[in-house]
């Protein structure tokens, strides 16, 4: 089976700035962790392969389908869930009905869309808030409730940018144990904390300046750490070491 997204030779910036610059990559399913300061090109790379940004060069391709205008764009969109580090939603809407809406926008029928939406933000631990309008949820809440946006309707490409900011440890690990519950599904999952990418993800890409300077698994990424680089663990000291430029991108 052919990866399920994949860019090749990717060039995409704003107002005459390139962010990225030349990209190749492949995302079959399981978990990809996608590591990088800011800066790096990670949510410029994930806005890409949710086809909310085009390419200003280079291909790209969804389920094995090219994507070249806004028909396909919209096609490959059945098959995505995303999750930027900033969303929006209706402040009046109930938790379920923005669930619903997120599944209407990715044209899942009618007739799944309730017991779709349901499913999902009870997966998310917000069964009991189902009712609760979205003004009124806590941070912490605000991002479940994205994270169910993103996974309703079982999505076969799931894009998460910083999905654990504003959890605290516990829904941190409920967070972590969904994703891990995830079969036969894509998932890119963009974070700055290397402690959340050790525990769900089966491969790791750095990112900086734009490009991939690693791509292998956690332990290869913390085997490239020696004594005295910075960081409280190998895996932080591989991470650091790589972005200095001190490792081979794996592919």
């Amino acid at each position: 089976m052919g990866p399920t997204v994949q860019v090749t030779g990717l060039v995409q910036g704003y107002r005459g700035r390139r962010v990225i610059d030349g990209l190749d990559l492949a995302v079959g399913e399981g978990v990809l962790g996608l590591l990088g300061p800011n800066g790096a090109g990670k949510s410029t790379l994930l806005r890409t392969l949710a086809t909310v940004a085009p390419p200003l060069h280079g291909h790209l391709e969804v389920g094995g389908r090219p994507v070249r205008s806004e028909r396909t764009a919209r096609l490959a969109r059945r098959q995505i869930g995303f999750l930027p580090q900033d969303f929006g939603y209706f402040p009046g809407y109930t938790v379920e009905e923005f669930v619903r809406y997120c599944a209407w926008l990715r044209e899942v029928p009618d007739a799944e869309a309730a017991s779709a939406a349901r499913k999902t933000i009870e997966a998310v631990g917000l069964a009991d808030r189902a009712g609760a309008r979205m003004k009124s949820l806590s941070g912490g809440m605000l991002r479940r409730a994205g994270i169910a946006a993103a996974l309703v309707g079982g999505p076969r490409l799931v894009l998460l940018d910083e999905p654990t900011v504003g959890l605290d440890p516990a829904q941190r690990l409920d967070f972590r144990a969904l994703v891990r519950s995830l079969d036969g599904v894509a998932v890119v999952l963009s974070t700055h904390l290397v402690e959340d990418v050790a525990a769900v993800c089966d491969q790791v890409a750095v990112m900086n300046g734009g490009r991939i300077v690693f791509r292998g698994t956690a332990p290869e990424l913390a085997a490239l750490a020696r004594s005295g680089d910075p960081g409280d663990t190998p895996l932080e000291r591989g991470y650091m070491r790589a972005l200095d430029g001190r490792s081979a991108a794996r592919r």
